[in-house]
């Protein structure tokens, strides 16, 4: 089976041998994990079309037969499943930890109905908590799109507030690493700078704000280069964009955010994407009450621009 997303969002199965003279409904459901009544009804609203038209429920299929399934806007509470895969690092009956690769939408909003994080663990894990919202099911937390590392959803509503719990209350541990522009003057140090919506761009986080709120980050230099840094960061609050912004509020922004600092090259080194990464993260078990931690390695992007960066630095 080969299933991938296309430019127009659309979803692609093809029927292998092993698959052939099933009625297109049932072998839609297998393939997808969609329930047989939900693969019925996007037929009955024409999402599932075959040969550039709309399939009928009792079409038989045929090896090499492909299938195009357009999934619901992100506002009707429809979350697809999609048999991509994702890396799971700890499961039980409660709680998932997965690391979630950079490049990558949490999930699905405006302009990403599918391809995102949470619609491949529909597929891949069963159940997830319900609250949450129809389209974040067990959510607790979110990680930008471009952020690598590793992420704690709740498999059960007792989980999921037991999380969220932990969350306000600041007790998760989480340790990120980065790379920065320019050499640190401090081994350690922190930033405490409120954080709050940007008055020109309310895209934008800012610290130059009327009315933030309280942020803190704690950070440690772990290596330097001739013109960056390697830094280990902990957040003792959890804002949107918060190491972003603080860092490039003290002429030190995360390297190829192209958002809060624009340094995508560094000599001979380009960066893609910006260069932070969620490398461990901590949690009291919410129903067993044991601590759990676990720490995923740097993605390739990451590792590669760090070997470059300190081939560099030795010339």
């Amino acid at each position: 089976m080969i299933y991938s997303a296309s430019m127009a969002e659309a979803l692609r199965v093809r029927v292998n041998e092993a698959a052939a003279g099933e009625r297109v409904d049932r072998f839609l459901s297998q393939e997808t994990g969609l329930t047989r009544s939900r693969v019925q009804r996007l037929i009955d609203e024409g999402r599932i079309t075959h040969e550039g038209k709309p399939v009928r429920a009792n079409h038989k299929t045929r090896p090499g037969e492909e299938f195009f399934l357009v999934p619901p806007d992100p506002d009707t509470g429809e979350l697809l499943p999609e048999n991509i895969p994702v890396r799971i690092v700890h499961e039980d009956d409660h709680i998932l930890l997965v690391d979630k690769p950079p490049n990558l939408v949490v999930y699905p909003a405006a302009g990403h109905a599918s391809g995102t994080l949470m619609n491949r663990l529909a597929y891949h894990v069963s159940p997830l908590a319900e609250v949450g919202g129809p389209l974040r099911p067990g959510v607790v937390h979110r990680l930008d799109k471009d952020t690598s590392g590793v992420m704690v959803f709740a498999k059960t509503d007792e989980a999921y507030y037991g999380l969220q719990r932990q969350f306000r209350d600041r007790t998760i541990k989480r340790r990120y690493l980065a790379l920065v522009y320019g050499r640190l003057n401090k081994e350690a140090g922190s930033i405490d700078k409120p954080l709050g919506r940007s008055e020109h761009d309310r895209k934008k986080i800012s610290t130059r704000v009327r009315r933030g709120k309280e942020a803190v980050t704690l950070w440690t230099c772990l290596e330097h280069f001739s013109a960056s840094s390697l830094v280990e960061v902990r957040l003792l609050t959890g804002r949107t964009h918060q190491i972003r912004v603080h860092f490039a509020s003290i002429g030190h922004p995360v390297l190829g955010d192209r958002t809060y600092g624009r340094k995508l090259v560094l000599g001979s080194v380009r960066f893609s994407r910006q260069m932070l990464h969620a490398a461990c993260l901590g949690v009291e078990h919410p129903v067993t009450g044991q601590w759990v931690e676990y720490c995923v390695p740097l993605p390739e992007d990451m590792q590669d621009a760090l070997e470059d960066l300190r081939r560099s630095a030795s010339l």
